[in-house]
């Protein structure tokens, strides 16, 4: 059908007319169908090569939840081996609907990380058997390109959690890392890459805000143009780092979790700053959410469900469906194995088994290869 639009189209219309409307008709779908387009003339490979129209397709997909996926990795045991999947977000996803995608490096996959997405790609970690040594990889998922990372500064030893985002002043993409070495106790350390730079560099320590950082996390939460983490002094809070600035910040957790020694984490749901805890008490896990509505400010934090249940440990919220379940992981000991769940109960159309922890992100043309 759309072939057949467009063939009237170019009959009927200018040529800068057609370009017009075929870029317009041609934003709105989906990587997979543009990849197979490019082959269909030199003007159409043109045009979908175009950074305008990447852009512009980019803009699209962040506006309309059919381009939102969610990606998610599962060790299979008996092999010892990775696989990734992705699925379509949606409370009626079926298990047709999920599929595994091919891994972003030619190396057996016995062993790989996500750490988080950003406008279409991922950053992940995985094992080079050649090498015999962890690669760090930005990767396309919908694209399937990847180019390796350079290799940070700081150890490769040690909990770490990454976060990428756009920096509108200068143009380029910036990934900030978080370290936590099991030399340094509960200190942690940060680096940050601008892509075009194509090094990393040590950011300037807060005495304040790297004492801590929850072991469950694994991506900063980015929103209001900078990243959330939670730090300690003498007490716990959400410590924010601007990535145009490289300014430190801190906005109070909410009233009910700021003083006590609990795992605590921050994510981003709804483009709104999330806070969560779970607390351990007398062979009971509670789970809480909180939601700011505005940002910075404390009194704001609103409270959106509590879930105890022994089994249930270190959760972490990843989505909000539209009738307003929450979607989040979690290790589930009834079950030996991770899991995911809302609040209304396990969410079922999943596949089982040892689901490690997911990413929602969304699929777009941008290419890891034209960001350095």
């Amino acid at each position: 059908m759309l072939m057949e639009i467009v063939d009237q189209l170019n009959q009927a219309m200018p040529v800068h007319f057609q370009e017009d409307i075929l870029a317009n008709i041609l934003c709105r779908l989906p990587v997979r169908s543009l990849l197979r387009f490019k082959c269909v003339s030199k003007l159409w490979k043109t045009l979908i090569d175009e950074p305008h129209f990447r852009m512009t397709h980019l803009n699209h997909a962040k506006n309309d939840k059919n381009f939102q996926n969610f990606l998610f990795y599962q060790l299979r045991p008996m092999e010892a081996i990775f696989s990734i999947y992705c699925c379509p977000l949606s409370s009626a996803t079926l298990a047709e609907d999920v599929r595994e995608l091919d891994f972003p490096l030619i190396v057996e996959p016995r062993f790989c990380q996500v750490y988080c997405c950003c406008d279409g790609l991922v950053i992940i970690t995985v094992y080079d058997n050649l090498a015999e040594c962890h690669r760090l990889l930005l990767w396309n998922p919908s694209t399937r390109e990847s180019i390796v990372l350079p290799t940070p500064k700081l150890s490769l030893n040690g909990i770490c959690c990454l976060g990428m985002s756009f920096d509108s002043n200068s143009g380029d993409y910036k990934i900030l890392r978080i370290l936590k070495d099991r030399n340094q106790g509960r200190k942690a350390r940060g680096e940050i890459l601008a892509l075009k730079s194509g090094s990393w560099r040590k950011i300037d320590e807060h005495p304040d805000v790297f004492q801590y950082i929850l072991l469950g996390m694994h991506s900063l939460a980015y929103m209001q143009g900078a990243f959330h983490w939670v730090g300690f002094l003498r007490n716990y809070f959400v410590v924010s780092f601007n990535i145009s600035h490289e300014v430190y910040g801190e906005i109070p957790l909410p009233e009910q979790i700021s003083m006590s020694y609990i795992d605590i984490g921050v994510s981003e749901l709804e483009g709104m700053l999330c806070a969560y805890s779970n607390v351990h008490h007398q062979g009971e896990n509670t789970f809480k959410l909180w939601m700011m509505k505005d940002y910075g400010v404390q009194e704001s934090w609103n409270a959106l469900f509590c879930i105890t249940d022994p089994n249930i440990d270190i959760p972490v919220p990843k989505y909000v469906f539209a009738n307003g379940e929450v979607l989040f992981w979690c290790i589930y000991y009834g079950r030996a194995e991770n899991s995911y769940w809302t609040q209304n109960g396990p969410y079922t159309l999943l596949p089982r088994g040892l689901l490690q922890n997911g990413f929602v992100f969304i699929e777009s043309l941008i290419s890891p290869r034209l960001l350095t």
